[in-house]
C-alpha cells in the first residue's frame, strides 16, 4: 500500500501535470469506486478546474473550482497517469477525467480497492478515515508533548499503535519497521512502557525518515509508481524492511521476521530487545 511519502510524491507529480486543468467530462467505468452516481460525478465536475491538489495522511484532495473536493485514497494498487486523448485504455483503468487541453487523467487500480469521494469543500473531515486522522509526521504538527501523552495513555504494542492513522497520519508497514529499528524499539513493546527519551528519539526518527523518503520519491514495492509512471528509489535505502536473514546494518545480528497486527515485521533481535515480561 502506498504510504505517505509515496502519496506525497504522487501529489507533487499531479500538481505539475494537471493543476489548473479544466475537466470537460468524466467517464466512470467502475461505479463502486465513487460515492455518488456516475451521472452526478460527471455533472458536478464538468467544465470545472482542478485548482489545487492537497494531501492529508494517505489521502489526496483534489480541490475543484466550484467548491467541491475529490478525496482519493489509492489503497493497495491505485495510481494515476496522464495520456493523450483517445489513447487505448488500460485493462485496469476505471475513471477517466477528460481535460480541455486534449489529455486524459486516468485512475488505474488492479484490485479496484481505491475510492473517490466527491464532497463539498469544508466537509472532508466528516468522511470516515479523515474524521479521526492524527497529526502529520512533521516537526510542526507532531509535537513531543502529544507523543508523550498518547504513549503514556496507550496499552497497545507499538507497531499496531503506529499503524493506527488516528494516532499519527501516514505511517504504514515499511516506515514503521524502519523507524522502530532506528529507535531500537521492539515492535511488540507496549507503548506505555517505552521511556520518554526513546519516545523523543522515535519522534525525531519518524520526522526524519518520512522527509528522506519523500526526497527519494518514495519506496517502490510491488507496483507503486508516481504520477509520471516512474518508480521511487527509497527502497535502496531501507535498513531493516525486507531484509530477513541478512545481517543487521548496525550490529551484524541476523534480521528476523514475525507477524505483528497481521503484517510481516522485520526487526533486529539484538538491537530491538523486548523489555519486561512479554511473550512474542
Amino acid at each position: 500500500m502506498p504510504e505517505l511519502p509515496e502519496v506525497e510524491t504522487v501529489r507533487r507529480g499531479l500538481t505539475q501535470l494537471v493543476k489548473d486543468s479544466q475537466i470537460t467530462s468524466v467517464d466512470v467505468l467502475y461505479p463502486k469506486m465513487i460515492n455518488v452516481t456516475p451521472e452526478e460525478f460527471n455533472a458536478t465536475l464538468q467544465g470545472q478546474t482542478i485548482e489545487q491538489i492537497d494531501r492529508r495522511g494517505k489521502y489526496l484532495l483534489f480541490r475543484i473550482s466550484n467548491g467541491y473536493t475529490i478525496i482519493s485514497h489509492l489503497r493497495m494498487e491505485g495510481k494515476y497517469d496522464v495520456e493523450p486523448e483517445g489513447e487505448t485504455l488500460g485493462k485496469h483503468t476505471h475513471i477517466v477525467f477528460h481535460l480541455a487541453d486534449g489529455r486524459e487523467l486516468r485512475y488505474n487500480d488492479t484490485r479496484k480497492f481505491g475510492r473517490m469521494n466527491l464532497v463539498k469543500t469544508g466537509t472532508e473531515f466528516e468522511v470516515a478515515g479523515l474524521q479521526t486522522i492524527g497529526p502529520e509526521p512533521t516537526a510542526e504538527d507532531l509535537s513531543l508533548d502529544y507523543m508523550l501523552d498518547i504513549f503514556k495513555r496507550g496499552r497497545r504494542q507499538v507497531k499496531p499503535f503506529l499503524l493506527d492513522q488516528s494516532n499519527i497520519a501516514g505511517l504504514g508497514n515499511i516506515y514503521v519497521d524502519e523507524v522502530l529499528w532506528m529507535s531500537k524499539i521492539h515492535p511488540l513493546q507496549p507503548v506505555n512502557e517505552i521511556p520518554e527519551a526513546q519516545i523523543a528519539d522515535l519522534r525525531a526518527n519518524i520526522i526524519d525518515e518520512i522527509q528522506r523518503a519523500i526526497a527519494g520519491h518514495g519506496t517502490t514495492v510491488h507496483s507503486y509508481s508516481n504520477a509520471y509512471g516512474e518508480a521511487g528509489s527509497f527502497q535502496n535505502y531501507l535498513q531493516v524492511y525486507g531484509r530477513k536473514g541478512e545481517p543487521c546494518l548496525r550490529c551484524g545480528t541476523t534480521i528476523e521476521k514475525i507477524k505483528v497486527a497481521q503484517r510481516g515485521t522485520s526487526f533486529c533481535p539484538y538491537c530491538q530487545q523486548l523489555h519486561g515480561e512479554h511473550d512474542e
